[in-house]
Order: C-alpha cells, then structure tokens, then sequence
C-alpha cells in the first residue's frame, strides 16, 4: 500500500483532523487482499514497474506525459508495457509513458479542454474530485497549478493504475483513494474546488449528493459538476426504467434549467451552466488499452441520436457554482 504520511500531514495542516482520524482504517480495509481477488495480482504488477527516471514530466499536454523513449532501454520499455497492459481496461487518459502511448477509451483531455477556461485559479487552492477515475484529471489539476489534489474512486482497478502513474512520476502532492463520497465526514468545509464528473446520474439521491459536495467545501468554494443531460424545460427528468445505454445504475437525467434549480435549492450560489456536448464516438471508444465495448455499442444501430434502448443519446453538461 501507498505511504500517506504527506497526505496525513497536509490534512492536519488544514484542519481536517476528524478525517485524518478515519482514514488509516478505511485504507487498510479497501486494500485487504479479502475484499478483492485481483488486488494482489495488481500490486504485483506495480511492483514489476521498472526503477526509472523521468527525464521530464509535462501535466499541461493532452497526454499525461512522464518520460521519453531515450530514457529507457528495450527491455525496461517491454516490461514497463507488460506491467501497465496487466492493468486493462484503462478508460480515463490519455497517457504517454517512457515512450508508451496509452490510448485509453475515454478522450478525457477533451473535457479538460471544455472545462479548464471556466475554472477559478487553482494557485494555493486544495482540489476534491470525486469519482475521479484513474486520476487523469487530478493531475491535470495538478499540472494547472493546484497546491494538493485529492481523488477519490471506489474503483480498485482505477486506484491501482493511478498508483503505477505516480510511481513513474515520482513523489507529487496527489492522491487517489479508494474511498466513495459518503466516507468523507461529514460537513468538511475544507476543499477550495470540488469536482463531480460523471457521478450525478449514479446517484439515487441527487439532492443528497449535492448537499453531500456542498458540505466538502469552504465558504464561497467553487464546485465542477458534470452530469449526463437531456434537451428540456424545468422539471423535466428521465428516470430509465431499466438500462441507459446498456448501464444499470443511472437514476436521474435532468433537464439543464432542471439541475440549475436543484443546485440553487440546495444553497449554492452563483449557478451557471459553462458547456453541452453531446458525447461522440470519437470521444469515447474501444482501444487496443481498452477492449471492451463502448459508446458506439451502447447507440441504436439505425438511429445514432438515440441509445439502444431508445432513449436520448448521452449528453453531457457542465455546470459551475459557489457554496
């Protein structure tokens, strides 16, 4: 398991002593070879991961870029690639390794893009991002001038893989934990930025998630949330009664104006809706990193604007607010 101590020491620097409290129980559970039978097979693979030395390492580029090729040799590179392909599927990237070039199922440097101009500056600033997948877009965080990102994903396999990029880059003030939003305490007040990509629709409360995120930040904080959408007036919500493109656990898909009004009614100020895009099939897909199906499997065969099982075809939103 991953040494905390900075991260300890950087929460009891911010006052945030009541998590730092429960947090070694919470890691030694989520990381118990018990819970998760791939998770020693796993660490053995970070384990393989070559010594190296990056001879630069670039968090302002599309890829998470750590190394070149001339810093490694034929068989450092080969056993670098071995150990990373032991991490598949990887769907959050891309990433550009030593020389290896990860081409992960989601073009998440696009919504970087859509959303990096509407942020505030992140100077000094101690950055949330829940669900946020492998890490992707805490380092870009990092890379735009973040003093400390903190990730959070339930997802194993997502913890292990941002473990094996941090281990490539070297010591860095970021952290991914296996920890879901509901094992923080309560009423934090301690984050300057809080994000939510793409875990709104999995909630069955969307009111409790959002007071649940208004509750991690300080006075006047800001929050990112990105959501999945549909085209509509106040009050209009599709509720899937079974599947949304072939995902079990989406709950609630608001109208733009519908979510504004959930944000505003659960005390957050300064509510503004910053970019819609429908999401393509250039933007998330099956790769050589990521083998399984993808958006064009989860689409009507015949009818691309809506998913398979007929209804809207996702489309996402990004809103930005103030607690």
């Amino acid at each position: 398991m991953s040494d905390y101590q900075a991260l300890y020491d950087a929460l009891l620097e911010a006052k945030a002593d009541a998590w730092v409290a429960l947090l070694p129980a919470q890691l030694a559970h989520a990381f118990d070879a018990d819970q998760h039978g791939d998770l020693v097979r796993w660490q053995h693979a970070i384990q393989q991961l070559p010594q190296l030395t990056p001879s630069q390492r670039l968090l302002d580029a599309d890829a998470v870029h750590i190394g070149c090729a001339d810093d490694v040799s034929g068989t450092e590179q080969h056993q670098l690639e071995h150990s990373l392909r032991a991490l598949h599927p990887w769907r959050k990237g891309p990433y550009q390794l030593f020389g290896i070039h990860i081409d992960t199922e989601w073009r998440s440097d696009w919504k970087w893009h859509r959303l990096q101009p509407h942020l505030a500056p992140l100077e000094h600033r101690l950055v949330l991002d829940v669900g946020c997948g492998n890490g992707y877009h805490a380092w870009r965080l990092l890379g735009a001038g973040a003093k400390r990102v903190i990730g959070i994903d339930p997802t194993l396999l997502s913890v292990m893989q941002f473990q094996a990029v941090k281990r490539l880059y070297g010591d860095a003030p970021i952290d991914v934990l296996p920890l879901a939003l509901e094992d923080l305490p309560s009423n934090l007040q301690l984050f300057d930025t809080v994000l939510s990509m793409g875990v709104l629709y999995h909630r069955r409360s969307p009111f409790d998630h959002l007071l649940e995120l208004k509750g991690c930040l300080q006075q006047d904080g800001e929050l990112v949330l990105e959501t999945l959408v549909i085209e509509g007036g106040l009050g209009e919500v599709l509720v899937p009664e079974g599947r949304y493109a072939r995902m079990r656990n989406v709950w609630f898909l608001p109208s733009c104006v519908t979510l504004m009004s959930w944000m505003t009614r659960c005390g957050f100020k300064n509510v503004r809706l910053v970019d819609v895009t429908v999401t393509s099939i250039e933007e998330q897909r099956s790769t050589e990193w990521m083998q399984f199906h993808s958006l064009q499997d989860f689409l009507h065969p015949d009818n691309p604007q809506l998913t398979c099982e007929g209804l809207p075809a996702p489309r996402r939103a990004i809103f930005m607010a103030n607690a």
